[in-house]
């Protein structure tokens, strides 16, 4: 519950309440940890029910998902060394210690979609029409997922006076250094314009756009969230590393350039494998001419 206190300014959202969840003597869960698996748990059934209803297997999801963990691990440790250089530059070695450290978001979710994608291709799934059809699914988990941040008090930004900024206060224990500090919540904002990427997407496709279920869609979603992520970092309280530009800004613009050259990869193969049997029979007119 947000509630104003005379700690901090005024005119700032201050958060005063415990981020712990007392289950029973000795047995404690982070509130975020609860609504995170919430979330989790939200997407795969509406990705399992849009399954059924579009004629692939909900079982190839749970298989294709535990697929996705090994590549957003490394992924997001690699991105979570790069947001580092300056700590794990002479100690590579703990990146494999996952009690030191954490995920960069960004290069998790490419590691979890190519290793998902992987899996689902050895299931012999077709893996066009599973990336077409998780695309909104997975932006609700993004969107959401960073939402739930905010009740740990994690991913504050830079500091700030204006009225919207947040401040934590209380014991905690909270996600980020100076809590009480009121600062941008980078975390809402990128939750708020994520889900804002799924409203827009999901429009798009209740209109009839991306009629070809061949994964398009899903590379674009993710260029459009990564370009969205590019410029709420910005608001980090990371360092710039090229111009103005934090690491996970970075990062987020080598995604989205990724995607957008991936997407328009499968587009020039689409097209060529649609005017390849108008050759062929060409051909073969010419030939029996």
């Amino acid at each position: 519950m947000a509630t104003l206190t005379g700690t901090v300014p005024t005119a700032v959202i201050a958060f005063d309440f415990d981020p712990l969840l007392h289950l029973a003597e000795g047995l404690v869960v982070r509130w975020q940890t609860v609504a995170l698996a919430v979330v989790i748990a939200a997407g795969l059934i509406a990705a399992g029910w849009m399954a059924r209803r579009v004629d692939l297997r909900p079982d190839d999801l749970l298989i294709i998902t535990v697929g996705v963990v090994p590549g957003a691990v490394i992924g997001g440790r690699i991105g979570f060394m790069l947001l580092h250089l300056d700590y794990y530059g002479s100690r590579l070695s703990e990146l494999l210690d996952p009690s030191i450290g954490g995920l960069e978001l960004g290069l998790a979710v490419v590691g979890g979609l190519l290793t998902g994608s992987l899996v689902a291709g050895l299931l012999g799934a077709p893996v066009g029409r599973w990336m077409h059809l998780v695309a909104l699914p997975v932006l609700f988990v993004l969107g959401a997922g960073k939402l739930t941040m905010a009740l740990g008090g994690a991913g504050q930004g830079q500091p700030s006076a204006e009225s919207w900024a947040t401040a934590y206060l209380g014991p905690g224990p909270w996600g980020s250094l100076a809590p009480a500090l009121p600062s941008v919540p980078s975390q809402i904002l990128e939750g708020a314009v994520t889900l804002s990427i799924a409203v827009a997407f999901g429009l798009l496709l209740l209109f009839g756009a991306f009629g070809s279920r061949d994964g398009r869609v899903l590379l674009l979603a993710i260029a459009a969230w990564a370009i969205g992520r590019a410029v709420v970092a910005l608001t980090w309280r990371d360092p710039a590393v090229v111009g103005q530009l934090p690491m996970g800004s970075v990062i987020a613009v080598g995604i989205a350039i990724g995607c957008l050259l991936a997407t328009a990869w499968l587009t020039v193969r689409r097209r060529g494998s649609a005017a390849a049997p108008t050759d062929t029979t060409d051909a073969t007119v010419r030939t029996t001419t």
